[in-house]
């Protein structure tokens, strides 16, 4: 059954780490002299977003998402997004949308997570589909996370991680205020949504 068909959204998710090394893009400068700017490195300072993509027909599309700082334990390594975070991302989704979902998202292993699976299969409001093995192309969620990196994070020299924290959550809530730009991720990926179910004809 489509997604039309059952009145659903169709939701991306992806994720993505964010440290205090910010990415480079092209600025203005001196001719003959690069710009040189020192910043903080330690890649434990880090954040990381889960995001989502929303599309409906007729609606103004959305995006929802959720931070998680990484805190790195001695001996442990960092902790980072569990499988019922993602339930939890995906109930708010159903909550702030009203509608059913149609959760797209890669195959990372906690995606495929036995509990993930028992609770999609309990609630018909729910359904997940996984996309191909190395199909980040597909992902509109991709183009948030260039939106970001060639936008507010670009050249930026953070002063400690709640300046990174600060400046993502700007960056992040500009474009949620800018559905054009959701739905230029989505024309990203070459993909398109239909207005109407499809119709199945048996044969005679």
């Amino acid at each position: 059954m489509t997604a039309a068909a059952l009145g659903a959204f169709v939701v991306f998710e992806d994720e993505a780490g964010f440290s205090m090394t910010p990415p480079r893009a092209r600025t203005w400068g001196r001719r003959g002299y690069t710009p040189v700017v020192r910043v903080r490195g330690r890649s434990w300072r880090r954040w990381s977003i889960a995001a989502m993509c929303c599309y409906r027909p007729g609606e103004a599309s959305r995006l929802i998402y959720r931070p998680h700082r990484h805190r790195k334990h001695k001996g442990t390594g960092r902790d980072s997004f569990s499988w019922r975070d993602y339930r939890d991302l995906a109930v708010r989704a159903h909550i702030q949308l009203g509608a059913p979902i149609v959760l797209i998202w890669d195959n990372l292993n906690v995606h495929r997570a036995a509990g993930m699976r028992e609770y999609a299969a309990a609630h018909d409001w729910l359904t997940i589909v996984q996309l191909p093995s190395y199909a980040p192309d597909l992902n509109p969620v991709e183009g948030i996370w260039s939106l970001l990196r060639r936008g507010p994070l670009a050249n930026t020299a953070f002063t400690d991680d709640e300046h990174l924290e600060r400046t993502l959550r700007r960056g992040l809530r500009h474009i949620q205020l800018r559905p054009d730009l959701i739905d230029g991720c989505l024309a990203g990926t070459g993909l398109t949504l239909t207005q109407r179910p499809t119709t199945i004809r048996r044969a005679q």
